[in-house]
C-alpha cells in the first residue's frame, strides 16, 4: 500500500501514526500543534476523526462508563468540520507528514474524498458494517486500514472476503477495544495468527493500552503498521485520554521501533567489533 512517499509492507518500516482521535477537543490550534510534535517525532502520519454525529448514531447512545458526557453530545461540541479537516490536511503537506483521517458514516468518507483523502482509515466500530466498507470501497476505490477490536476471526473473515473481491488493498489491524485494555486480554500473537489467515491483506496493531511497551512487541512480531492515541496533556480529561499517551512517550515509540528493526536480522556471524 502507497500513501505518499510511504510504502507500507513486509520488510519496509513499520508505519507510524499518531491518532490525534478528539484529542484537539475541537480547537484547531491544538490539533495543529498535535501535527508539528507528531513530526517532531518521526512519525509517518498523524490520523484525526471526521465525525458528522446524527450520519453514525443517534442522540440516545449510552455514555461510555470512561466518560462523564454522552459521545453524541461531545461530538457535537467538539468535531471538526470538513473545511477545518482541509486546513489540517493542508498543515500536514506544509511541513511534510502525512495526513490520515477516519470517517464514522459514507457521507463523512465523501467529505474526505473531496478534500483529497486517498487512504481511508476505518475504526473497529465500522468494521462488521459491510454496506458502508462496500460503498466506500467501491464508490470511491482507495486503500483501507481496518481496526479489528470487538471482532472475531470469523466476522474479520467476512470483511476480508467482502474487500477482497472488490480488490480493495487492504490493512488489517490488530486491536482490542478495552479502554484501556488488560494487558492479558491482549493476546498479541494473534498478530501471528493474522498473517497467516489473511495472506492477501497487510497486518498492523493498533494499540489501547497507556504505554508504549506492547506497540514495540508488534514490531517484532511484523505488525506493518502500528497506530497509538496521542494526547499533549494526559491530565485532560475526554473519552481517548485513558489509553492516550503523551509525545514524549512517541518519541520513545518511533525511536525503540527504528532500533528494534535494525536489529532484528536473523544471521549469526562473528562482527568485526
Amino acid at each position: 500500500i502507497q500513501i505518499g512517499d510511504s510504502t507500507i509492507g513486509v520488510g519496509q518500516p513499520a508505519y507510524i501514526i499518531a491518532e490525534a482521535c478528539e484529542n484537539h477537543f475541537g480547537d484547531l490550534d491544538i490539533a495543529k500543534k498535535m501535527i508539528e510534535t507528531a513530526k517532531e517525532c518521526d512519525c509517518n502520519a498523524i490520523k484525526f476523526q471526521h465525525h458528522i454525529p446524527d450520519e453514525e448514531m443517534l442522540p440516545s447512545v449510552p455514555t461510555s462508563e470512561n466518560f462523564s458526557e454522552p459521545l453524541y453530545d461531545f461530538l457535537n461540541r467538539c468535531s471538526l468540520s470538513i473545511d477545518q479537516h482541509n486546513d489540517l490536511r493542508e498543515h500536514c503537506i506544509d511541513i511534510g507528514i502525512e495526513y490520515l483521517c477516519t470517517p464514522f458514516s459514507y457521507r463523512a468518507a465523501v467529505e474526505l474524498y473531496e478534500i483529497g483523502l486517498r487512504t481511508f482509515k476505518i475504526g473497529s466500530g465500522e468494521m462488521t458494517d459491510l454496506p458502508l466498507l462496500k460503498a466506500i470501497a467501491t464508490n470511491l476505490g482507495c486503500p483501507m486500514l481496518i481496526s479489528t477490536g470487538m471482532s472475531t476471526l470469523e466476522e474479520v473473515d467476512l470483511t476480508y472476503g467482502m474487500l477482497l473481491d472488490v480488490q480493495t488493498p487492504l490493512c488489517l489491524l490488530n486491536c482490542v477495544s478495552e479502554y484501556p485494555p488488560e494487558y492479558q486480554d491482549l493476546n498479541l500473537k494473534v498478530i501471528s495468527e493474522m498473517q497467516a489467515r489473511y495472506c492477501d491483506a497487510l497486518i498492523g496493531h493498533s494499540d489501547h493500552t497507556p504505554d508504549i511497551y506492547t506497540s514495540l512487541a508488534a514490531v517484532t512480531l511484523g505488525a506493518v503498521v502500528i497506530e497509538k492515541h496521542v494526547t499533549l496533556d494526559k491530565s485532560w480529561a475526554g473519552p481517548d485520554q485513558s489509553v492516550s499517551i503523551d509525545f514524549t512517550q512517541m518519541t520513545e515509540l518511533v525511536d525503540g521501533t527504528r532500533k528494534i528493526e535494525a536489529a532484528l536480522g536473523s544471521v549469526k556471524r562473528v562482527h568485526e567489533k
